[in-house]
Parts: structure tokens; C-alpha cells; sequence
């Protein structure tokens, strides 16, 4: 009998350490609020969600997106996500995994979107930051640039932002940079 309360101890402690194995499914506010949105999502047509880690780790998803106009089409560009536990009091963390000539993202994948940074509040929710996502495929910001070479050549050169798209998405080399083919 005394044995019985030790192990039922033990269980406790351990599961409020969180290193246990027992029962505990708790949630934080921001994997519910998380699930709540997922199951909102209204994707566009080129964008499709995948869970590397499985439908249980909930935190950590990729997009695809697949623009179907703009400099990009027929690209296939892929965007980490990483939700913290407090989320929607912070925006998710979004990485380019695609490297790709982009005004807008640089060539380590850092994203600047303003609904990633200063714009966020807490009524926005996932399905904003993909449709953010998907409208810097169809019109690339040179104003407010994380690529500064990308964005001027967008500003003064049009044509040769187009060409020079196209090159690296076929896996060419642009400014002496080399990128994997995502067509």
C-alpha cells in the first residue's frame, strides 16, 4: 500500500515536471488557439499545409505555395512555421526553406512581412500570414526590401527582374549566387 502512493506520487511529479509518460494532455492557450485556426484555414488554390512532424506536434508546419501568376509562376516554394506556446500574443517564426531571388526575402529565408513584425496583433491568425505570403509572390515589395539587390534591380529594371527570376528558379545563378532549381 505504501508502495502505491510513492508510484501515484511519483506519476504527479513527473507530469508536472513534464517528463512523465502518464496522462498529460494539457494544451497550452496557443496550441488550442493554434488547432482553432488550422481548422479555419481557408487556403488558396496554390498553397497546401504538411506536418513533417506529424498531425500531433501542431507547432511546427510547412506551406507550399505554388503561385499561379506573377514573376513566380510555377514555382514551388516552401515556408517553415514555428508557433510559439504564447502564441497569439507573437507571431509565428517563418523561414523561406526555397532559396529564391525575392526583394522581399532574403537568401537565408528570413521573411519581411509586416504581419510577421509590427503589424501583428492577436485577432490576426495563420490564414493571414499565408495569403501575406502568397500576395508577395504576386507583387513583390522593392520598398520595403530584405533583398536590397533584388529589390533595386525590381525598381529600375523590370525586365531583367523577370529574367533574373526565371533564371534562378530554373536553378541558374544570379549576381555570381547560385540557387536549386524549384520549377
Amino acid at each position: 500500500m505504501i508502495r502505491l502512493f510513492k508510484v501515484k506520487e511519483k506519476l504527479r511529479e513527473d507530469n508536472k515536471n513534464g517528463n512523465g509518460s502518464g496522462p498529460c494532455n494539457k494544451q497550452t492557450a496557443g496550441e488550442l488557439r493554434l488547432r482553432k485556426d488550422i481548422t479555419e484555414l481557408n487556403l488558396p488554390r496554390s498553397c497546401t499545409i504538411s506536418f513533417p512532424g506529424g498531425k500531433d506536434k501542431l507547432m511546427s508546419f510547412e506551406i507550399k505555395i505554388q503561385p499561379d501568376v506573377g514573376y513566380y509562376v510555377g514555382g514551388k516554394f516552401i515556408f517553415s512555421f514555428e508557433v510559439p506556446s504564447i502564441y497569439p500574443h507573437e507571431p509565428p517564426k517563418v523561414k523561406c526553406k526555397t532559396k529564391v531571388y525575392h526583394p522581399n526575402i532574403d537568401l537565408e529565408g528570413n521573411v519581411c512581412l509586416n504581419v510577421l513584425r509590427e503589424d501583428w496583433k492577436p485577432v490576426l491568425n495563420i490564414n493571414t500570414i499565408i495569403y501575406g505570403l502568397c500576395f508577395l509572390f504576386t507583387e513583390p515589395n522593392p520598398e520595403d526590401p530584405l533583398n536590397v539587390d533584388a529589390a533595386a534591380v525590381l525598381r529600375e529594371n523590370p525586365l531583367l527582374f523577370k529574367s533574373n527570376v526565371r533564371r534562378a528558379m530554373y536553378g541558374g545563378t544570379v549576381d555570381h549566387i547560385s540557387f536549386t532549381r524549384c520549377v
